[in-house]
């Protein structure tokens, strides 16, 4: 059988071929099967006829996680009409930006954002739909998926546009074809543990309107038979202790925050216990212990997770050591919004640490002046109205620009050493690379997050402490440092110096007393601190 090259083809297979397993739900709920989800996708599409909305005409869609939103979108996208997902952290100014460069005729939106942003859209003269009402509706009809649509789609025609949370400043419209994101979809299944097969279960966190979720956690699992469940509350560690025990989630999406936290609070404080690190230094139990700690982890996400794919910013080196040696079933992905999104990945246990895995099948990558550069199927089309910039992101001989540094090794596996832009030019012509620099300081107690920056030629580390942490899982020694934190941070300094080629090394760090300003998929806004 033909891989679907279009969003429609999508829906149409996946509602005959799934019909009855569940498609979506909420926590708490049994869900929408495939044939509900497809009743809903052409009530959607049904409405976007009546309001007269033509091929490439673009409709919004602006919601918090929920049912309705999977609906929204596969039904803009399979009436040959434009999605423009945006995302729910951005602000209203932002909003009305989007919605005026984007051209959207129509918004959806969710009632409670609706209660947000509504006063300030009225000048814009767009028809504004509740989310929410409108799945009452189209689930209490009784429309289905059309043989044949009134409008030709082609597998070039644009599918979304997606503006972008990038850490420089400029939000773009990434403009993304059906086939760029459903060759993503076929791509990338193949990394997922044998790929996801009907039935599987996925518990979703990360915000829809990024293309990360989008494509690898909505779509592909959608296309699989696969269920997704989002959570009926915003997230905090009870609600998803609860979800987690609920879903029981055979495959999951994260940024390195959530593992990072997880394991900083609750694997690493038991293993560096004294007596747990004397035990450890008997020849063969060091691996056991690490093993022990993996099931314990494994269960605290339900027990039958064999997949948690994580991606959207680099994964901190001490976090992945000890993943790594407890048999956890991670998996490290790189990708961007440009490329719908996934351009590199690895399988849990096939994970060399560091590295970002092989490229996607049908994807190449190539190294230019360090330079990570790509073609494929899944590179966008361009930035929405703006062919000037398309064109400054793309070589002469066509391959796009990520703007990420990288290295191979010898079998081909990627490494990613942080965005290009980002490089610090030394006193002597020397690259520095700040990420590299972050991720040593960010593997100490008590650090939660770091950001180097340049300054008059001196290199200077702003961190964010967690002071709960240092107090209460330090020894007395480090308790001392805890309330001298000028002290504690010099400390830090003198020994992630001792690890540093001259050029690199820092001239001050900085307590950062509040929490580093980020992208909805938890990047540090680098712009705002230089």
């Amino acid at each position: 059988m033909n891989q679907p090259e279009t969003i429609r083809a999508i829906v149409a297979q996946s509602v005959e071929q799934h019909a009855d397993l569940v498609a979506f739900r909420m926590t708490g709920t049994t869900g929408h099967t495939y044939r509900e989800m497809g009743r809903a996708i052409a009530g959607v599409q049904q409405e976007l006829a009546r309001l007269g909305v033509a091929k490439g005409d673009r409709v919004a869609l602006l919601s918090e996680s929920q049912v309705g939103w999977p609906a929204a979108y596969l039904g803009i996208t399979s009436w040959a009409a434009v999605v423009v997902p945006i995302l729910t952290e951005f602000t209203v100014e932002d909003v009305q930006g989007i919605l005026e460069h984007s051209g959207s005729r129509i918004l959806i939106i969710s009632r409670r954002h609706q209660e947000r942003c509504g006063d300030n859209l009225d000048a814009l003269g767009l028809t504004v739909l509740i989310l929410e009402d409108l799945m009452d509706q189209v689930l209490a009809g009784d429309a289905t998926i059309p043989d044949q649509y009134p409008q030709e789609l082609d597998a070039t025609d644009t599918a979304a546009i997606i503006y972008t949370s990038g850490t420089t400043g400029h939000s773009k419209g990434v403009e993304l074809s059906h086939r760029n994101i459903c060759s993503n979809v076929f791509g990338s299944n193949g990394f997922a543990a044998g790929g996801i097969k009907p039935g599987d279960r996925m518990l979703s966190l990360l915000p829809l309107a990024h293309t990360y979720e989008c494509t690898l956690g909505m779509i592909l699992p959608f296309t699989m038979g696969g269920v997704v469940t989002y959570l009926d509350r915003p997230a905090s560690p009870t609600v998803l202790m609860s979800a987690l025990k609920e879903v029981r989630p055979d495959l999951m999406l994260a940024v390195p925050l959530l593992i990072e936290k997880m394991v900083r609070a609750r694997i690493m404080p038991k293993l560096n216990k004294p007596l747990v690190r004397a035990i450890r230094m008997v020849p063969g139990v060091n691996r056991i212990i690490y093993r022990a700690a993996g099931k314990k982890l494994l269960a605290a996400f339900g027990g039958e997770l064999r997949f948690f794919g994580i991606g959207g910013a680099p994964l901190t080196a001490d976090v992945e050591d000890v993943l790594f040696r407890m048999g956890f079933p991670y998996a490290i992905g790189y990708g961007l919004t440009e490329t719908a999104p996934l351009l590199a990945g690895t399988s849990p246990g096939a994970n060399t640490r560091r590295s970002t895995g092989v490229n996607v099948p049908g994807v190449e990558i190539r190294i230019q002046d360090g330079e990570i550069q790509v073609r494929g199927p899944n590179v966008m089309k361009g930035y929405y109205r703006d062919p000037e910039q398309t064109a400054q992101v793309f070589t002469e001989d066509g391959w796009f620009r990520t703007g990420d540094l990288g290295t191979f090794d010898a079998q081909g596996r990627l490494y990613v050493q942080g965005r290009k832009k980002s490089v610090i030019v030394g006193a002597s012509g020397e690259n520095i690379y700040p990420e590299a620099i972050e991720s040593l300081i960010n593997q100490f107690k008590g650090v939660m997050e770091s950001l180097v920056v340049e300054r008059s030629g001196r290199l200077i580390a702003r961190v964010l402490l967690d002071y709960e942490q240092l107090t209460e899982q330090m020894s007395e020694q480090m308790k001392g440092h805890a309330e001298n934190t000028s002290a504690y941070l010099e400390d830090i300094r003198r020994q992630v110096n001792a690890r540093l080629s001259s050029f690199s090394r820092l001239t001050e760090m900085i307590e950062q007393r509040e929490p580093f300003e980020k992208t909805p998929t938890f990047k540090i806004k680098r712009y705002m601190y230089q």
